[in-house]
């Protein structure tokens, strides 16, 4: 008997960051959720992209149904997010986040994207909007590999 295939989800979620008010033990924590997220995403097969900005994370994971569901246990319960709230959960046809991790902040550089998706009110509301968080994401990634000198995906 064939077993039906894990369907491909894609999660978009934000939470309350709850890091160190100092921008050197902030770095650091950051760098350490990088590094343990990218571990544990390439070995559960995850692509994600997640943003920081302004005391709150904003995340897209892409993978199968139970490895994004593991890995949102894990989230929720993690003491560095409060506040835990998905935006959008549904499956996908194709994946379109090319790393197991990748992580973006408001920079001199990518500030007019930031400016653009003005996450900051509806964050503090309570209500960003998936296409806006999605997209955001979606042009941070671009702009990241096109200063890598990338300049298409084959996702």
């Amino acid at each position: 008997m064939r077993t039906k295939r894990n369907s491909l989800i894609h999660l978009i979620y934000f939470s309350r960051a709850l890091l160190s008010a100092e921008a050197g033990a902030r770095s650091r924590e950051l760098a350490e959720i990088a590094r343990q997220a990218q571990k544990r995403n390439e070995f559960s097969v995850i692509t994600s992209f997640l943003i920081f900005e302004q005391g709150y994370f904003l995340q897209v994971l892409e993978g199968e149904r139970t490895s994004i569901q593991d890995t949102f246990a894990r989230i929720v319960n993690d003491r560095r997010h409060r506040d835990v709230q998905i935006i959008e959960w549904r499956e996908i046809v194709k994946r379109e986040f090319v790393t197991s991790f990748n992580i973006a902040q408001r920079t001199a550089g990518n500030d007019a994207l930031f400016q653009k998706a003005n996450l900051l009110p509806m964050l503090q509301r309570g209500t960003p909007k998936a296409p806006i968080i999605y997209s955001l994401a979606r042009a941070l990634q671009a702009d990241t590999m096109a200063k890598q000198g990338i300049d298409h995906l084959f996702v």
